[in-house]
């Protein structure tokens, strides 16, 4: 029984090294937006068996990076377009800040403290560099923050609506960064302390806020201009 206790503990950590390192492909475009994954060449690759290479893709499938067609496979999934990041903020603009002015009448002292913790914790990550594996805990804090505060509304189904939608996922897909820190907490101290005050108005203005903000940060960035062919004139 004990060793077949181990054996279950150590598939499940081959799946979790599975998922973050193919996750993690998937966020820096190491595999590129749209591509085909092949089960054996991502075992090869990070050598495990096909099983945890399975069971991780069927994880990045329910947050919507991955996609799995009948006959075809899996594949990553397309960047979103400027038309679907409209759409997903337009989303976010209609469940969040309804989540958050339910959150200051509803949510306990408990999920306060907890909502509390995870701010304190954001303003404590390091600065921040381009590749997900340097700011993965701080958008697994910011997701957390978001979720939570949805599940204090006390709607179930509205919670499931903001969970579902995975917006940090994608959003930082389209430019590699999860924006400014500084400005990501300031934001969400304002709307932690609207919820403290118990001020369904207040919480669901800086909700709101918040997104749009959100918003300008995560439009993806022009590519660089190319610098022009030819000869320098001379000095």
């Amino acid at each position: 029984m004990i060793h077949a206790m181990t054996d279950g503990t150590r598939q499940d950590a081959l799946t979790d090294r599975a998922y973050e390192s193919v996750k993690a492909m998937i966020m820096d475009h190491e595999i590129a937006p749209g591509a085909r994954l092949s089960i054996e060449g991502l075992a090869r690759q990070l050598d495990v068996s096909a099983t945890p290479v399975r069971e991780a893709l069927a994880r990045l499938e329910s947050e919507r990076l991955v996609v799995k067609r009948a006959n075809a496979g899996y594949r990553a999934t397309d960047l979103l377009d400027p038309e679907a990041l409209l759409d997903l903020f337009e989303m976010r603009l209609l469940l969040e800040p309804r989540a958050a002015s339910l959150a200051a009448e509803n949510a306990s002292d408990e999920e306060l403290r907890r909502l509390r913790s995870i701010v304190e914790e954001m303003r404590r990550q390091p600065d921040l560099g381009e590749r997900y594996s340097d700011y993965r805990r701080f958008a697994s804090l910011d997701q957390e923050f978001h979720d939570l505060l949805a599940r204090t509304a006390g709607r179930p189904l509205l919670a499931d609506a903001v969970n579902r939608l995975h917006a940090h996922l994608h959003m930082l897909r389209l430019n590699s960064a999860p924006g400014s820190v500084d400005a990501t907490v300031a934001e969400h101290e304002h709307i932690l302390d609207a919820l403290v005050q118990r001020n369904p108005e207040k919480a669901a203005e800086a909700m709101a806020t918040h997104l749009r903000s959100s918003r300008v940060r995560h439009r993806p960035q022009p590519p660089a201009p190319r610098p022009a062919r030819g000869r320098t004139a001379s000095r």
